[in-house]
């Protein structure tokens, strides 16, 4: 594995830690006004941040105050489990007695007061920030240091819908949403194991985002594990605002256009991937969950695979990597053929690709590099602009420009119907990312056609494979099981066997507990009827 750069403080975050250090340091003021006020200033005298404060106790004697951040708290809950118990069942209690006798006020609201679950002890500001600010109701009370942290996250969320981008014919149609609780949650439902473990760490000097990893205690190999706590803890930045943030940070290879961790919005794919061994990584306030280690084949991989029959699987797989090859070198061979390898060709098609190239005044080259420019524009496009008239805006823009331009004479009907093509099976590979490093590569590719034809061609596949299996996913070669070749794990890489062949987990990623079974299941014989 290789060893990270120490990244460099940025400037607003030294400048934050420093403005913040005083009060971080500081334990709460016995003086219940005194705490009100600072935290009023420190956050600005926010509108969003709610103060009530109350009196309990026998009399009204004890000061006490609540604080949340309004719309990320369930407030009918406020209501009913705090403020009606703190003011209604504790009036017969003489909270002052308590204390002269020894008793601590605080460990009678914890342990026979407050009807609530998640509650946590706070002695300092900081922890007091992280909490309030993150959806918890905070709890002080006068003459106290202590306070409470009351887990009452609510507020409105998009809530589980079905998944945009990841499409499936058939299987679950639920997705991640915005929430955290509501990822692992669905993670849980998944996978009803005491083995999986959840760790959660705030990142983020500012935002101080909560970032959970997700593993199969026993079938993860534990150095995987430490190895991504390990490069979480290395993150130094003021701000994690999504999955991606996580993701250029802590990857192996940066200088590749290849990624090399694999994202999804699926919790069926995160719990299959959970069960092979790998690291599933959550950002609160991303619906997408990272995977590692990932490998190239698992970006042709997809939920459907597993949820149809073999045959089906085997044949679907061979066209996205079939897909993927035009996708790659469409274009490039086009151009290495009909400029340098004409001999190639049959001698009809020959003569009708020169008749239609007679009144283009470009190369080649300069022909599919128009096209594709042109396809990207619009496919951009198409993705930016409002849902609704998108999708029209991309067909009819391909349609009218590629027709306007072969009757204009700047392209030929042949170089259309290969940039189409291509840009066709570009959407068959599976992987969004992966599609998006395929459009890069064919600009290389096709100036090594320019510039040497097929010979130019063949030197850059030798490149790409070269440069594929120097690559790493946190220390997992990137093309196992092909480079090293392991054979038992061909049964779910270009092929899928049955579910009945599928007996052990990838060797590379588990290392521990390959086995899925403790012998090959045979195949199951259908019972003779009498």
């Amino acid at each position: 594995m290789r060893h990270f750069k120490k990244r460099r403080k940025q400037s607003l975050s030294s400048q934050i830690n420093q403005s913040h250090e005083p009060l971080q340091k500081d334990g709460l003021k016995a003086n219940l006004n005194e705490n009100i006020q600072i935290i009023k200033e420190a956050l600005g005298n926010s509108d969003d941040i709610i103060i009530r404060e109350i009196r309990i106790g026998k009399e009204r004697k004890l000061k006490a105050a609540i604080f949340y951040t309004e719309g990320l708290i369930d407030t009918p809950s406020i209501q009913n489990f705090i403020l009606e118990t703190l003011m209604l069942d504790l009036q017969k209690i003489d909270i002052d007695k308590m204390g002269s006798s020894g008793e601590n006020p605080l460990h009678l609201l914890k342990d026979s007061v407050l009807t609530v679950g998640d509650i946590k002890d706070l002695s300092d500001y900081n922890t007091l920030f992280t909490f309030l600010l993150s959806g918890n109701v905070i709890l002080l009370l006068d003459s106290f240091t202590l306070g409470f942290a009351i887990g009452m996250k609510g507020g409105k969320d998009r809530g589980v819908t079905e998944a945009t981008v990841e499409n499936s014919v058939r299987g679950p149609k639920e997705a991640f949403s915005e929430s955290l609780r509501t990822n692992t949650a669905l993670l849980r439902r998944k996978i009803n194991d005491h083995n999986l473990w959840l760790e959660t760490k705030k990142i983020g000097t500012v935002t101080k985002t909560a970032v959970s990893i997700a593993y199969i205690k026993g079938i993860t190999n534990d150095k995987v594990v430490e190895e991504v706590r390990e490069r979480l803890e290395r993150i130094e930045i003021d701000s994690i605002l999504e999955t991606g943030y996580v993701e250029e940070l802590i990857q192996d290879e940066t200088y590749t256009p290849f990624p090399t961790i694999f994202h999804t919005e699926r919790p069926d794919v995160t719990a299959a991937n959970l069960l092979e061994g790998r690291v599933a990584i959550f950002v609160d306030g991303s619906p997408n969950a990272l995977l590692v280690p990932s490998l190239f084949v698992q970006f042709f991989q997809t939920a459907d695979d597993y949820y149809q029959r073999a045959d089906i699987v085997t044949l679907l797989r061979f066209l996205r990597f079939f897909g993927f090859f035009i996708a790659l070198l469409g274009p490039s061979l086009y151009i290495a053929i009909t400029t340098f390898h004409q001999e190639m060709l049959p001698t009809p098609l020959l003569i009708n690709l020169a008749a239609q190239r007679e009144g283009v005044p470009f190369p080649a080259f300069i022909e599919a590099l128009i096209m594709e420019i042109t396809f990207e524009i619009l496919r951009e496009a198409g993705v930016r602009m409002p849902r609704t008239i998108g999708q029209a805006v991309s067909i009819v823009g391909t349609l009218v420009i590629g027709t306007a331009a072969v009757d204009a004479g700047i392209v030929s009907a042949a170089m259309v119907i290969v940039v189409a093509i291509t840009a066709i099976s570009s959407f068959v590979v599976s992987s969004f990312n992966l599609s998006i490093s395929v459009r890069m590569v064919r600009f290389i590719f096709m100036g090594l056609a320019a510039s040497f034809g097929l010979f130019g061609i063949i030197v850059g596949l030798i490149a790409l494979v070269l440069h594929l299996c120097s690559l790493r996913s946190f220390g997992v070669p990137y093309m196992s099981p092909f480079a090293p070749f392991i054979a038992t794990d061909q049964k779910d890489a270009l092929f899928r066997f049955p579910h009945w062949g599928l007996f052990s987990r990838p060797r590379l990623i588990s290392q521990k507990n390959v086995k899925r079974e403790d012998t090959p299941s045979p195949k199951p014989e259908p019972r003779k009827q009498k």
